[in-house]
């Protein structure tokens, strides 16, 4: 009786495992990160692997005016197919009654928020890929609707979670007084100037600066490249420089590190799966709205030309 009872036990303790792997859904099969995250996520054998979930289902979507959507949807949509067995759905709706979480990937930030509203009213808790929308307006409703239905939500680049940044975002080196980060800033014209890929050096920068920019000004260096300077409350700068790779410093009160780093695509997949896990964001909405704010001010600085723009009047135009 004593080994059946030890059996039963185990048998349960197997059954609850089971239960707890987050089923995920993916929608948007249009970028490289959805065969990362895959991969991450769902092969056991995987460098860094996450455990915890796997991604089951997925919707296409799919962007015909982006090349770079058009060109990688079927060849996305096929790996994850044949390799992970993944699901592909004719709907979100559809793909919604399958999971517990979604991820929204769509490399086109202009469908997240239709996309995110029918996530939201299925209830299910949502991460979105950068950039979160295709806007600063959109970002707002995106979180508007998310609090009014009470669906945890959660963006951020794979830079915010680079080793040198957290530490710095932690206090390594106490309050950071001044900070430059670099990133590439192709640009899509279909998004913001920064929306597209300067995102990534930007969410280092807020990362480490944390809130409370009041202005930003946008210039350009000799060579044509986009510079950023915002100034934070307590005059406090942070600097986006357009650049080739990822990099940038972090000067504070005890001291100055470096920042910015790509550490690959572990950290950020470890964190949104661990979101899913605890339904708590681990970036709240004001320091994901402020970001995007910056950078839409920075395209209002350059409609300006190089004026100082006022990060509230950004947020207040765009209906906050």
């Amino acid at each position: 009786m004593k080994r059946i009872g030890k059996f039963l036990a185990c048998l349960g303790m197997v059954i609850s495992a089971k239960a707890e792997v987050i089923r995920i859904g993916m929608i948007g099969l249009d970028t490289s990160h959805v065969v990362a995250f895959t991969e991450t996520i769902n092969n056991p054998k995987a460098k860094g692997h996450v455990s915890g979930a796997k991604v089951i289902a997925a919707f296409k979507g799919g962007s015909p005016d982006i090349e770079s959507s058009a060109s990688r949807v079927d060849g996305y949509t096929k790996t994850l197919q044949e390799k992970y067995g993944v699901e592909i759905c004719d709907t979100i709706e559809e793909l919604c009654t399958k999971v517990e979480a979604v991820m929204i990937e769509s490399v086109d930030g202009r469908p997240h928020l239709e996309q995110a509203r029918k996530v939201i009213a299925a209830g299910k808790i949502l991460y979105l890929d950068k950039p979160m929308a295709g806007s600063l307006k959109d970002v707002l409703e995106i979180f508007r609707l998310a609090e009014e239905a009470k669906v945890p939500v959660f963006s951020s680049s794979s830079l915010r979670y680079g080793k040198a940044t957290q530490a710095v975002r932690n206090g390594s080196i106490g309050k950071v007084e001044v900070a430059r980060t670099t990133s590439p800033a192709s640009i899509e014209k279909h998004h913001p100037d920064l929306f597209w890929y300067g995102v990534h050096g930007c969410e280092a920068l807020f990362t480490v600066m944390g809130r409370g920019c009041e202005s930003v000004v946008r210039s350009t260096t000799e060579e044509g490249k986009i510079v950023v300077t915002g100034i934070w409350k307590g005059n406090r700068t942070g600097i986006f420089l357009e650049g080739k790779g990822y990099s940038g410093i972090a000067k504070g009160e005890k001291g100055e590190a470096k920042v910015g780093s790509f550490d690959g695509y572990q950290p950020l997949v470890a964190e949104v799966v661990k979101f899913f896990k605890t339904r708590k964001p681990p970036v709240s909405a004001g320091e994901t709205i402020e970001l995007f704010a910056f950078m839409e001010a920075a395209d209002e600085s350059k409609r300006q030309n190089g004026k100082a723009v006022l990060i509230a009047d950004v947020l207040k135009k765009a209906g906050k």
